[in-house]
């Protein structure tokens, strides 16, 4: 049984703020630990905040990611692109950073990330705060359908070809049953039924499928229908 946990937000400034303070609080963590990013626009201000102070941090500190678009790591398309200014501020060494190697055609990129991942988790890392963004589809990371998520059983990491043509390498179902604060961020308008599908836990839902094994998930949220 996952519990469901749920912070609505008067203003998009309010939930930017508290989420850089939540992934402070992340990445400032003692002992070898991970904090999972995720990409699009909506953690974007919290990043950039958090680079301009950036946190202390353990040097067991790793960071990856939800989902990578398969596109070059310096395209502006790019989640680790995105995250490039948090990532230099906080000066990990290059094997703090768990990335998808775009570099590499999309099947090797995916095997290559699901190695990463089960390296680290072979040894010992815990897997704290994992970001989550929710489309309006319904979908989160790069797990777009019940197709994506049959593939995804028993694997860290698969290879996509999303809706909107691209590709991408998206964590999957049993990763995310390994983080400890799986927590789903959504702002913007358009998104009201997903928030209402995930709230009501609907089973066909592709973003609470995903989760559905975990213990504890939280749901952080500004939409229109929050706004004064």
């Amino acid at each position: 049984m996952t519990t469901l946990i749920t912070r609505r937000f008067p203003s998009r400034a309010a939930l930017d703020a508290a989420l850089a303070e939540r992934l402070a609080q992340a990445l400032a963590a003692q002992g070898p630990s991970a904090v999972m990013l995720a990409g699009g626009t909506t953690p974007l201000a919290a990043y950039r905040s958090l680079a301009e102070i950036p946190p202390p941090h353990d040097e067991g500190l790793h960071i990856v990611y939800s989902d990578e678009r398969y596109v070059p790591s310096d395209s502006d398309a790019s989640n680790f692109h995105q995250t490039r200014v948090l990532l230099d501020a906080l000066a990990l060494p290059p094997a703090g950073v768990k990335r998808v190697r775009t570099e590499l055609p999309l099947d090797e990129a995916a095997a290559d990330y699901e190695r990463q991942l089960a390296s680290l988790m072979k040894s010992g890392v815990r897997i704290g705060l994992g970001l989550l963004g929710l489309g309006a589809d319904g979908h989160t990371a790069s797990l777009f359908g019940t197709a994506d998520l049959e593939r995804a059983r028993g694997r860290l990491a698969i290879a996509v070809h999303r809706p909107d043509g691209m590709s991408a390498v998206s964590v999957t179902p049993d990763f995310l049953a390994r983080v400890a604060e799986p927590l789903f961020v959504v702002a913007g308008s358009g998104k009201e039924d997903a928030v209402r599908a995930l709230l009501a836990q609907n089973p066909h839902l592709t973003a609470w499928r995903a989760v559905e094994a975990c213990p504890r998930v939280e749901l952080w949220v500004h939409t229109r229908a929050d706004a004064p």
